[in-house]
């Protein structure tokens, strides 16, 4: 997305009126709070501030409006777990051997991965509590657990004092799980209430540690599928994945949103608490590419819709409002290295990130990177892929404004210009032999690391 099309669209909206009532007075807190939205599956057409309008999301909006937007901010991965993993401990999934969703350990098995994160992987969670942060989970995980993953390490053993989660964890919250599966009618908080939910936990949490630094996830399992936006279609399963239940649910949840943020001016919280606002990954279904404003791909695709994520920060006491920063390239990997630089906090001892500290783009300055982007889904023909020209190679390296694909037996070698061609549309490949050379063995070197199982 272009920068002047953010900037049309922030400038059209109005800006945040003052919350009425008295604001709670609060001792000035040195260290930050750090709050990390993490919507499920939401693509970057998604939110009104970068589309064309088709769907109106005005609390998100105002979000973007108060921070800042990074427009090439990048994934993980294009699926949840991977994704989840490569946030979590900024290192690239494929070195802890996640590569998809978690699944049962038969599938597990079938696509090569672990059943779930290693207990000792470096978290955002254990550095900020050592910098005497209390620390939150609230909403999906999917790193371990579910299905018949009965042996997956516990939440707090991530870092986390307190943590309340989804079906897709090692111990599920019953207020929200009352059978094995995503929901089910006999849930106490009904799916449509689900976000509220969560948003509720979130901010209780925060109000109970008033006065001390928080480091909260909230992951709500919105916007992903099934859509069930009230009682009269929680029995129309026909309908779960249509549009019209999309747009309802989208409705809500970007209220949601703006609850949140309320609740943060209300507590005395917002000008000092970091809030970030992204996507696991691309969306799924697409209607025919409106959701990831026509980039080619989708979740499980390593094109630019699988893996280009809408994402907001904002920090009223350090970030200027309202800018957009369409040049420095981010990806999940650095808010690890970056945050913890942003916020006083101490990396771990002998911690190797895979990302990078890009904390001067997240705070309003331009900041070109220096390491190469990677990623890795559909590795064999077990994997769910996209078709309608979606489905993409199974790795992917970014460098600069270039972008190659490839699979790891050499076939299907794809180059584009990202700065000319969004759309992946022209493969030049073969007018750049050295670069192509350059970046397929730097691609293939970081693939020879990969984690395996040995069962």
């Amino acid at each position: 997305m272009a920068n002047d099309t953010i900037m049309r669209g922030l400038a059209g909206m109005a800006l945040c009126a003052a919350l009425p009532g008295a604001v709670l007075a609060q001792k000035k807190q040195d260290k930050p709070n750090v709050l990390i939205i993490y919507t499920d599956d939401m693509g970057v057409g998604d939110v009104s501030f970068l589309n064309s309008g088709w769907v109106k999301t005005p609390n998100i909006d105002k979000l973007a409006q108060q921070g800042l937007v990074i427009d090439q901010y990048y994934s993980a991965a294009p699926v949840s777990s991977a994704s989840r993993v490569g946030l979590t401990t900024g290192q690239f999934p494929l070195q802890w051997g996640i590569n998809t969703f978690l699944n049962d350990r038969r599938m597990n098995r079938a696509v090569e991965q672990f059943d779930y994160l290693d207990a000792s992987a470096p978290t955002m969670a254990k550095a900020f509590r050592t910098n005497g942060y209390a620390t939150g989970h609230f909403g999906k995980w999917h790193m371990g657990g579910g299905r018949d993953v009965n042996d997956a390490p516990q939440i707090p053993i991530y870092g986390f004092d307190e943590y309340k989660s989804t079906w897709e964890s090692p111990d599920p919250d019953p207020k929200i799980t009352s059978g094995n599966w995503i929901w089910r009618n006999e849930d106490e908080i009904k799916r449509w209430n689900r976000t509220e939910y969560f948003v509720d936990l979130t901010l209780d949490f925060l109000k109970r540690h008033k006065g001390e630094p928080c480091f909260v996830n909230l992951w709500p399992d919105d916007m992903h599928d099934p859509w069930v936006y009230g009682p009269e279609v929680q029995d129309k399963n026909g309908t779960f994945s249509t549009q019209p239940n999309f747009v309802k649910v989208l409705a809500e949840y970007d209220k949601q949103i703006g609850r949140l943020m309320d609740g943060l001016r209300e507590l005395g919280l917002e000008d000092n608490t970091i809030v970030i606002f992204t996507s696991d990954n691309g969306p799924a279904p697409s209607f025919k590419q409106i959701r990831t404003n026509m980039l080619r791909g989708t979740k499980n695709s390593l094109y630019e819709g699988g893996i280009r994520m809408p994402f907001i920060i904002r920090w009223p006491d350090k970030i200027k409002a309202g800018q957009v920063n369409d040049r420095s390239i981010v990806t999940a990997l650095d808010l690890f290295p970056s945050l913890c630089r942003m916020t006083g906090t101490e990396l771990p001892v002998g911690y190797k990130p895979s990302g990078e500290d890009m904390s001067k783009a997240l705070t309003g300055k331009e900041q070109v990177r220096r390491k190469d982007m990677m990623w890795d889904f559909g590795r064999n023909d077990v994997f769910a892929r996209p078709g309608n020209g979606n489905h993409s190679p199974h790795l992917a390296i970014r460098r600069g404004d270039w972008k190659l694909l490839m699979n790891s037996d050499g076939s299907r070698v794809e180059l584009y210009n990202l700065a000319n061609d969004i759309n992946e549309t022209n493969n030049v490949a073969s007018q750049h032999e050295k670069l192509v050379g350059d970046l397929k063995a730097e691609l293939l070197k970081w693939w020879d690391t990969r984690k395996v199982r040995k069962d």
